[in-house]
């Protein structure tokens, strides 16, 4: 069976004294990341980041694939877990929702991370643990708590995707889009253009701040009520 980076040693006994810890590696590969994406993200251009040869990545990592495992618990580690519970699992999760989509706007290629649910190195553990923690007051079984975690960090992920795309976009282009919309609405979808008109504002291109938060309790109240069964 594989062996994950994790239960690895840092330093291995053979071959040189290693010159660089994990943390040094990661934080190269993420600044090479955020910088050029993740295709950008190699053994080689590592390497030549830390102003070192590739061969000698190899006393540290197996190969790409712990690289990005690397990464993603670095970037895990952004997010702030030392903000006090509450005591309401919908609000103290969404706002853990709100730090962890913070990340995924400073570093896009998140996105393009090949999708392991598993993928967690201890900063990742910490994540997991302390959204558990938020959801200990919902008395839910464990795997449901699970599915929660999977379906906020989804939300978070789409919701950043989405946001990155709209800014790129422009807010002339933004504003075209909304007026088509509208136009197309009153010509023959009535259901469509119903649903337009209930929106805040009337404006279906809605702060996405307002638009996540609104979305991520509406989740979470059906998936977290209020005195739920163990």
């Amino acid at each position: 069976m594989e062996r994950l980076i994790w239960t690895r040693p840092e330093r291995g006994t053979r071959g040189p004294a290693a010159g660089h810890s994990r943390a040094e590696l990661a934080a190269a590969a993420v600044t090479l990341a955020d910088r050029s994406g993740l295709a950008a993200v190699s053994m080689r251009q590592v390497a030549a980041e830390l102003g070192t040869g590739p061969s000698s990545l190899y006393r540290y990592l197996g190969g790409r694939t712990d690289l990005l495992d690397l990464m993603a618990d670095a970037v895990a580690g952004e997010i702030d877990l030392g903000v006090p519970l509450g005591g309401d699992p919908v609000e103290d999760l969404l706002a853990l929702a709100v730090r962890a989509k913070a990340v995924h706007l400073r570093h896009p290629w998140l996105a393009e991370l090949p999708p392991e649910p598993l993928r967690l190195g201890p900063r990742g553990l910490a994540y997991l643990e302390f959204a558990l923690r938020a959801m200990a007051p919902a008395r839910l079984p464990g795997p449901a708590r699970l599915e929660v975690v999977a379906v906020v960090d989804a939300l978070v992920a789409q919701f950043a995707r989405a946001q990155r795309q709209q800014g790129a976009a422009g807010a002339d282009r933004q504003a075209a889009q909304a007026a088509y919309l509208g136009e197309a609405a009153a010509g023959g979808y009535p259901h469509l253009a119903a649903a337009l008109a209930d929106a805040p504002g009337g404006d279906p291109a809605e702060d996405p701040e307002a638009l996540f938060g609104r979305t991520v309790r509406r989740v979470l109240g059906a998936l977290l009520p209020a005195g739920a069964p163990g």
